[in-house]
């Protein structure tokens, strides 16, 4: 029988593998061999390189959109295999990789227009993908936040949502996220990062930068709102599944979710990762958060209690909220519904911005 771990790992993502593109078959597959959780990183690599093998060979006959969709598969597996595996972070790192470079293969072969962003940030480098739609040829701008656990190589199919409403996407691994997190670590003024990254687009012309969208998911919905609050550029916001207090949240969270927190947070130990949540805090902050503010939410969340979407939704002066009733977290047991919902939202309200 898998242990605690690997049970709570299925139980509580496996939605979110298939919501964002990993085949139910793999999943069944290659969790079914999984006993101890010190397998899980070796198993969804494997899985990964068998997709990342069908890839090189479509490549090679010339297949380009069929290898690039394998690629994409093999990125998500990559990333599935260490987003909350903590036991070696040699290993952690050399999947992590491996996920970044099969989605730049894949944005070669499936998108000319994807773009990987490198912006000096905090005496490092943060990085985002940058992808336009085929119109308009100065397309709004739907900026796109993970979580905790969660990078920009888990958001391919969740940029084509706002990609064929005409949007275009920026999909920022911001501090303790993804590739940035390698020499950062999470902290509490998220904006900082969202306007270092808004300031070095600022000349571009390809892109309305007086339309702009924060669209957050998980501890992301509390980096959209945050960061709309002091970046007057960000026209709308939207929180998925996000948190009004991360530290009120702890004790309910999985003990895989804060030692994941633990180590992104730069923590010396639990108790300090506890303090740290507690400094993820909207309540300060919503009063002057000016701009129109959409909370999604599950009543079925696992991680974050939903009375928390209602005080975010409450006390933010323009909050809107929509609160499924059968939504897990992030409603990825539901994305016909909440994704739709979510991108429509995104093009309206900053459709009549001049």
């Amino acid at each position: 029988m898998p242990d605690e771990r690997v049970r709570a790992a299925i139980a509580t993502w496996a939605p979110r593998f298939v919501a964002q593109g990993v085949d139910y078959n793999d999943f069944v597959r290659t969790t079914s061999g999984i006993e101890r959780w010190d397998q899980w990183l070796e198993a969804w690599v494997a899985t990964a390189e068998m997709h990342a093998e069908l890839a090189r060979d479509a490549e090679r006959q010339g297949h380009t959109r069929t290898a690039g969709e394998g690629y994409v598969r093999a990125a998500l597996c990559y990333h599935f295999a260490k987003f909350v595996w903590m036991l070696d972070m040699q290993r952690y790192r050399e999947a992590a990789d491996k996920a970044v470079a099969s989605l730049s293969a894949a944005h070669r072969l499936l998108d000319p227009t994807a773009q990987r962003v490198e912006v000096p940030f905090d005496g490092t480098t943060m990085v985002a993908n940058l992808r336009r739609p085929s119109a308009p040829a100065r397309p709004p701008l739907a900026l796109l936040l993970p979580g905790l656990d969660s990078t920009k190589e888990e958001f391919f199919y969740w940029e084509n949502v706002f990609l064929a409403r005409g949007l275009a996407t920026l999909s920022l691994d911001g501090p303790g996220q993804g590739e940035t997190g390698y020499t950062t670590h999470i902290r509490p003024d998220y904006e900082v990062a969202v306007t270092i990254v808004l300031d070095a687009l600022s000349q571009r012309r390809d892109l309305a930068l007086d339309r702009v969208g924060a669209v957050g998911v998980s501890l992301g919905g509390y980096y959209a709102p945050r960061a709309a609050a002091f970046e007057p550029r960000i026209r709308a916001a939207v929180a998925i599944g996000g948190p009004y207090n991360f530290g009120e949240c702890w004790d309910g969270l999985p003990a895989l979710t804060r030692e994941a927190f633990t180590h992104h947070s730069g923590a010396r130990d639990e108790a300090e990762a506890r303090a740290r949540a507690a400094e993820l805090d909207l309540q300060p902050v919503l009063p002057r958060l000016r701009q129109p503010l959409l909370v999604v939410f599950g009543k079925q969340d696992r991680l974050i209690p939903w009375p928390q979407a209602e005080r975010v939704a409450a006390e933010a002066p323009r909050g809107e909220l929509v609160m499924y009733p059968e939504g897990n977290h992030v409603c990825n047991n539901i994305p016909y519904k909440y994704r739709p919902l979510v991108a429509d939202w995104i093009r309206e309200h900053l459709a009549d911005v001049g």
